[in-house]
């Protein structure tokens, strides 16, 4: 491909702020089109950012013609029928996570993608932080031995404010919740360090603000979770033998934000929070070491929680990828990842439901 990869933006909340912001500092992109649900938000946003075209029909964005990759940034309910209809008519796709509502929408998202020449990714930008790809590395040469219990916090105090008003986050039939937000891309990070798949979860969800008004002052009930505490085990791999995990997710927890995940071997332990800082200390050791990572660039005026670190990352790699004809990016996570993941989050919902340990029932080594 000799001219840019143009790109049409699907959803103005999280596109707005990080993905057109970290495209735009590509050479070889540009952001043709942007639709939302809400033509103000579709317009404002092509304002903001010297956007040509944009509606409040994502089909006319998908179509456009000069439209190459089509990135879809809007509550999970809508991902399957834009994923399909973006691949059906030969546009290459980034979707965000999690991939779908339901493992059967992400089997046949996944089938689609198969079928197709062109790019289909999911974005786990996390992937590309600078420091966790350093920590993977480090992991892989033995640095703790082999892992033997991984762990995830995440806290974010936002949505402890019951000000907040109620929209498609506070939304089960729209795929809202701690759970599929954060939990979709702490499993992927456990997936992706180790080489090994989930294959147990005991979850409990809650949701601790039960109640939001809606933009209208209309008070609605919160059907989506808050809180998700997830206990795992994994397949045995290159890495891990009978490794067991913990995750904590909560979207009410003060004071701050954390992102850490950590991994705990015989040597010793690793840690690497949510910009990427790696931190390492070996066994008999009072106390960690700092590594020095080069953690990459944030986008401007957006807070610095590592997500916008790793897409900016990340966005280069997906235009180099386009321009040169490839249908796969190095290390990012492909439609199947995303399966692997759907899977876990389902068993996850049941498992918080029935109040009881299930197996995942895929047990599949991959790297």
């Amino acid at each position: 491909m000799d001219n840019k990869v143009g790109i049409g933006v699907i959803g103005t909340g999280f596109a707005r702020r990080v993905q057109i912001p970290a495209f735009r500092t590509c050479p070889n992109a540009e952001i043709v089109s942007v639709a939302s649900a809400s033509l103000e938000n579709a317009r404002g946003t092509a304002e903001e950012f010297g956007i040509g075209h944009f509606s409040d029909d994502w089909r006319e964005t998908a179509l456009h013609v000069d439209v190459h990759l089509v990135c879809i940034t809007t509550p999970p309910k809508l991902h399957r029928e834009m994923v399909l209809f973006a691949l059906e008519h030969g546009k290459h796709v980034l979707c965000e996570k999690p991939m779908a509502m339901n493992v059967a929408e992400a089997e046949e998202m996944a089938d689609a993608a198969r079928l197709s020449s062109r790019l289909a990714i999911i974005d786990h930008e996390l992937r590309f932080l600078p420091g966790r790809r350093v920590a993977r590395e480090m992991l892989g040469k033995g640095a703790i031995g082999e892992v033997r219990h991984a762990k995830a916090i995440f806290q974010a105090p936002h949505r402890g404010d019951p000000a907040i008003p109620w929209n498609w986050w506070s939304d089960a039939e729209m795929g809202g919740g701690a759970l599929g937000a954060i939990g979709s891309h702490i499993i992927d990070s456990f997936h992706w360090f180790l080489g090994a798949a989930v294959t147990e979860v005991f979850c409990q969800l809650h949701a601790h603000i039960r109640e939001r008004a809606d933009k209208s002052g209309t008070v609605r009930a919160v059907t989506a979770d808050d809180q998700a505490n997830m206990i795992l085990r994994f397949d045995d791999s290159d890495l891990v033998s009978g490794a067991t995990g913990l995750v904590s997710i909560s979207m009410t927890e003060s004071p701050g934000f954390r992102n850490r995940v950590e991994f705990y071997g015989p040597e010793g332990t690793l840690r690497v929070d949510h910009r990427g800082e790696v931190f390492l200390a070996k066994t008999g050791d009072t106390g960690f070491i700092e590594i020095a990572v080069d953690l990459g660039a944030p986008v401007d005026g957006v807070a610095d929680t590592g997500f916008s670190r790793g897409f900016m990352s990340f966005a280069p790699s997906i235009i180099d990828a386009i321009r040169n004809g490839r249908n796969q990016v190095d290390e990012a996570a492909t439609f199947e990842d995303g399966l692997r993941v759907q899977r876990v989050l389902d068993a996850s919902r049941e498992s918080s439901s029935l109040g009881k340990t299930l197996s995942i029932g895929e047990t599949d080594r991959f790297l």
